[in-house]
């Protein structure tokens, strides 16, 4: 499929860039390199330019495989990348997807995520016809805790497998009203 932007209201979602109009990899280098950013996220190390570069390509792959809908959150007067929101594990065929999303470090705290995923939630069940979207984190993750319920998911408990981290991993659902 091909990438769609989103006008999230205060926020744009658009697809990750590294071209000469806009460079999102500084600002994940920035992120992937937080420290809160690295407890929960262990698959991804984004240390140089050129990592940088192969997590945008492998984005963009992702979304040509229908595998994972993905989308830079940005402001939309600048384009500064504020975060990454996504719809991940994409299964068309049953309509099931995982949310997942993040916020840069400078930008923590001012309800970003929570915009962000409700509008990749809307575009989930509204253009892909999906029937549930998942959302897990580590218990210890109180602000993913937050997004979640500020996105509308039921919490429906801990998995039984611990997460990467070896942390009890909590989920939650969401069906379309």
């Amino acid at each position: 499929m091909e990438p769609v932007d989103i006008n999230a209201g205060a926020y744009y979602l658009r697809q990750l860039r590294a071209d000469r109009h806009v460079d999102d990899r500084p600002a994940l280098m920035e992120a992937f390199a937080d420290p809160r950013h690295r407890r929960y996220v262990l698959n991804y190390r984004l240390r140089t330019p050129d990592e940088a570069t192969e997590y945008v390509t492998l984005r963009a792959a992702q979304w040509a495989c229908d595998e994972r809908c993905s989308w830079a959150v940005a402001d939309p007067a600048t384009g500064r990348l504020l975060g990454e929101v996504g719809l991940r594990d994409l299964d068309l065929d049953f309509g099931t997807a995982e949310a997942s999303v993040w916020t840069h470090p400078a930008e923590r705290g001012k309800g970003i995520a929570a915009v962000a995923l409700s509008a990749a939630i809307q575009f989930g069940f509204a253009r892909l016809r999906l029937h549930e979207i998942a959302y897990r984190h580590d218990e210890s993750n109180t602000a993913s805790e937050v997004v979640a319920r500020r996105a509308g998911f039921t919490r429906v408990g801990p998995e039984e497998r611990p997460s990467p981290s070896g942390e009890r991993l909590i989920r939650w659902v969401l069906k379309p009203s």
